[in-house]
């Protein structure tokens, strides 16, 4: 099958026109969330990230050390973000009924704080925590508060001169010294309950996603993705599925992303602008 060139648009009515009528699966990133204030990866101005990865993290200590003290700190920003209208939007369209699924490969839980119900945390979230050792889960509020115990002023000796990735991970160079805790149930390695770059998406939520996809047709679905520059393989094979199914796929993005040859409509635009103006038409 060869994929059709895509139609660049502004304008909502576009899509609109090609979205009514249809069942929509939604998949989201990073820059759905700028604007709630948490900086994208590789959208227009984004400074180059070096995420830590999973082998990194369970390599010891030192590592451990270091990913913590940096998200303590940005996890003191990240938890005062809240859902934009973009996110707000999309809301309302699943509340209408026409989206019926969202997909979203960020972390921050702001669907679920502008009420949308239903969605996939495709790579988990970033509010809850996870022991490597006895796998119990518990909420990063809690572990926020031991590790403030355990550190005294650190959050407030760094938070004013660094900058926050979409993953909470703030750009504090001096980590030495910052005391990590264990698991309160057994002991263990505590890890943000997030899939780490090297880390595999569990496969029952990858079955869900493929499902959620695969149950669109070509005649009466279609995908919008919303913020996502589509560069990592993990939400770009979601494309790809409802491409080969003949299903429309339509790109609200700044900038060009790894899926334009396969969208039918790409909207070089915010999504906040884009989807509000959506979810005002009739659909």
């Amino acid at each position: 099958m060869t994929a059709p060139a895509p139609g660049i648009s502004t304008d909502p009515d576009t899509v609109a026109e090609l979205l009514a009528g249809r069942r929509l699966v939604a998949l989201t990133g990073a820059g759905l969330s700028t604007d709630s204030g948490i900086p994208d990866y590789r959208g227009p101005g984004s400074r180059p990230r070096n995420p830590m990865t999973y082998s990194e993290f369970v390599s010891g200590v030192p590592a451990q050390r270091r990913y913590w003290a940096r998200s303590h700190v940005g996890w003191a920003r990240m938890r005062r973000a809240e859902p934009n209208p973009g996110h707000v939007a999309l809301a309302a369209l699943g509340a209408a009924g026409l989206v019926e699924r969202l997909i979203t490969q960020n972390v921050d839980g702001l669907h679920d704080a502008a009420g949308h119900r239903g969605v996939i945390d495709l790579h988990g979230r970033i509010d809850e925590v996870v022991c490597l050792d006895c796998r119990r889960t518990s909420p990063r509020e809690e572990l926020q508060a031991r590790l403030t115990a355990s550190n005294p002023g650190f959050t407030e000796a760094h938070s004013a001169e660094v900058e926050t990735a979409p993953d909470g991970d703030a750009a504090v160079e001096i980590t030495e010294g910052f005391r990590i805790v264990p698991c309160g149930a057994c002991g263990g390695t505590l890890k943000p309950h997030v899939v780490f770059f090297g880390e595999n998406v569990p496969r029952d939520r990858v079955a869900r996603c493929y499902a959620a996809v695969g149950a669109l047709t070509p005649d009466d679905g279609a995908l919008l993705v919303a913020g996502s520059s589509l560069q990592v393989m993990s939400g770009l094979r979601f494309v790809r599925a409802a491409w080969k199914a003949g299903v429309p796929v339509v790109i609200v993005n700044r900038g060009a992303t790894r899926g334009d040859e396969l969208a039918t409509v790409r909207v070089d635009a915010g999504c906040s602008e884009t989807l509000t103006a959506l979810a005002a038409r009739p659909l």
